[in-house]
């Protein structure tokens, strides 16, 4: 399973939903998407501008974590 933590990266930018999208230039709801991990997909081009305004490397904002790591840690 691939985790989104644009959270905590928007986090340590000190930096709101609103102001991070208007920076990258997409919609509010298309970054609350890619956020909230429900989005099947991202461009190159997205990720590439989300790293360049949070100053930060693509393995900041997502991680790979098998399926069975992640239901024991729900069912712990």
């Amino acid at each position: 399973m691939i985790l989104v933590n644009l959270d905590m990266m928007m986090a340590k930018r000190k930096m709101s939903l609103t102001e991070l999208a208007e920076r990258v230039d997409i919609t509010p709801a298309n970054l609350s998407i890619f956020k909230t991990g429900k989005a099947k997909a991202v461009r190159f081009s997205t990720l590439e501008r989300l790293c360049e305004v949070l100053d930060c490397q693509p393995a900041d904002l997502l991680e790979y974590r098998p399926d069975n790591e992640i239901n024991k840690e729900t069912n712990n």
